[in-house]
């Protein structure tokens, strides 16, 4: 395990050198801002916030880097009103509920699959709302969240309007699509448009 750790740690210091990153969250902000939220963040995400990095200013996504643990990207709130096909919009800026568990275990590409308001706009509003910490923004409707509660705890999910997908980085069945393969991927410029 604790090569493990080092090689992860090693990984990700590689991946975002010091001009890029933001001022480490520290181990007692971390246990604040967990036992507010009642959740456990996911290695070596966790770690990473409190010891080398909450946050960079390069690196994936896009737009922008890494957000801070517990940020929104500035798009959030602006682009869901248009996007949704619900009775009851998306609301950008109710408070996320990370500790209630993230309501999808598979690829789901609800633009298809849209037709009971009823049935669907709970899940909907789940997957943006539930069980993740956003991780940052490739444009305005595009999202990666870092799933902290449910079954894909651990995993690596992209939200755009009409679909959300886990993050692949390993053949189905064998463990991966987590934080440490989504930015070895996006450092060593494998790309990432390999959906499970």
């Amino acid at each position: 395990m604790h090569d493990e750790t080092s090689s992860a740690t090693a990984l990700l210091h590689d991946a975002f050198p010091v001009e890029v990153r933001r001022s480490p969250l520290g181990w007692k902000a971390l246990r604040a801002w967990e036992s507010r939220h009642r959740v456990v963040l996911p290695e070596p995400y966790r770690t990473f916030v409190a010891e080398t990095a909450n946050g960079t200013h390069d690196g994936p996504p896009d737009e922008g880097g890494l957000l801070p643990l517990g940020e929104k990207p500035d798009s959030w709130t602006g682009w869901e009103a248009d996007c949704w096909m619900s009775p009851q919009p998306f609301d950008g800026t109710a408070a996320r509920r990370p500790a209630e568990p993230f309501p999808l275990e598979e690829e789901w590409q609800w633009e298809y699959d849209y037709h009971d308001n009823a049935l669907h706009s709970p899940v909907l509003h789940g997957l943006y709302q539930c069980g993740s910490v956003l991780l940052g923004s490739d444009r305005p409707g595009e999202y990666w969240t870092l799933v902290v509660a449910g079954p894909q705890r651990g995993r690596v999910w992209w939200l755009r309007d009409g679909c959300a997908a886990p993050y692949a980085a390993s053949p189905p069945g064998q463990p991966g699509g987590g934080f440490l393969d989504w930015v070895s991927d996006w450092h060593t410029e494998q790309g990432w448009w390999c959906f499970a």
